[in-house]
């Protein structure tokens, strides 16, 4: 299918160089399984003029000439025009919605809430995996329990497949794994995407509902490489009250916003809304504000998925390898609400 996406494209002509996508090498990228196809489109000039109208001409030739597959065709920044990449199989055909979680800023618990919201999705009966694509900073290995995980290599229909950590039920893949918990990760943001597109295509992941993608902080060529390599159903955003974390939401939503992303947002979940000790199970702690993530939430038009306190199990959790809403009653019944609206969302936006 992919070389008939290709045989689509060049159909389609640049108005300033008079040669069609293919022929000019602005075809980047092509994937295509299990009814999606994404394509992205490099354009040699910093924003190209004629980048959006291109762009819609390619979805609108796309969608007629294959009506049952969902398209995405995106364009990333212009440079120089690509080599063409290796073909590659891949494995995710077999994914049958995938969970952006983002956040504006580190230190929001964005890791804690994809951790709790993938075992809240198993135990709603979904099969589900998380891929830990905060390349600089893994925490799901922790988060599970399986820092000391090896993946092995394995020989699948003549392709090397990765075979991912499980734990709760859940398949995981994360950089984490590759490297020892004491390393620094100094890696050029072209080797971070590379290792990045292996794990997405080559884990073997197998049937899942929803694979989780566990995104860095703010915004940057990791975002755009799992916008191009995945066909993203819904994305979550995680901030804390705090006018601050706040204010960095704000870019998070625009970029998913944005005419060349178009990423449907499932709404944005306020972490650490408020603390309340074990002694005093009714009382409500506002250590960081009240109510920010939620207001801006109404302010943006964004949905608002929830909120989640801190409590100590959540804490304890993270620490000893656990997701709390496995565990804690509690922590189950917040993550739950949260997890069947994410659900309602991704049916929705998805096929």
């Amino acid at each position: 299918m992919e070389n008939q996406i290709r045989s689509v494209l060049s159909a389609i002509i640049h108005p300033e160089t008079g040669k069609n996508l293919v022929e000019s090498g602005f075809v980047e990228h092509v994937a295509a399984a299990a009814g999606k196809a994404t394509v992205v489109l490099r354009f040699a000039k910093t924003r190209d003029p004629f980048a959006i109208k291109l762009k819609n001409a390619a979805e609108a030739a796309l969608r007629e000439a294959f009506p049952s597959t969902e398209v995405l065709v995106v364009v990333k920044e212009g440079g120089a025009a690509p080599r063409p990449e290796p073909k590659t199989k891949t494995t995710t055909g077999t994914i049958a919605r995938v969970i952006a979680v983002a956040s504006g800023k580190g230190g929001v618990g964005k890791s804690t809430v994809t951790a709790n919201l993938a075992v809240a999705l198993r135990n709603m009966g979904y099969r589900v995996g998380v891929l830990d694509a905060d390349i600089y900073g893994p925490s799901q290995p922790r988060m599970f329990g399986v820092e000391g995980y090896v993946p092995d290599a394995v020989q699948e229909e003549g392709e090397e497949r990765i075979v991912p950590a499980e734990a709760m039920d859940i398949r995981l893949m994360s950089i984490g794994f590759f490297i020892r918990p004491t390393d620094a990760l100094l890696w050029r943001g072209a080797m971070a995407v590379n290792a990045l597109k292996q794990m997405i295509h080559q884990t073997q992941w197998g049937a899942l509902d929803f694979l989780l993608v566990d995104l860095p902080p703010g915004t940057g060529d990791i975002h755009l490489s799992i916008i191009g390599e995945l066909k993203i159903d819904a994305a979550v955003i995680v901030s804390t009250p705090q006018q601050v974390a706040v204010a960095d939401v704000v870019r998070g939503v625009e970029m998913f916003r944005n005419e060349n992303v178009a990423v449907p947002l499932a709404g944005i979940v306020e972490n650490m809304a408020w603390f309340t000790p074990e002694e005093l199970p009714e009382a409500r702690y506002y250590l960081f504000g009240r109510g920010g993530a939620q207001r801006f939430a109404a302010q943006a038009g964004v949905p608002f998925l929830g909120e989640i306190p801190i409590v100590q199990s959540i804490m304890e959790g993270a620490d000893e390898g656990r997701p709390a809403a496995g565990i804690d009653p509690r922590v189950e019944r917040w993550y739950r609400q949260i997890a069947e609206k994410v659900v309602a969302a991704a049916l929705t936006n998805g096929r």
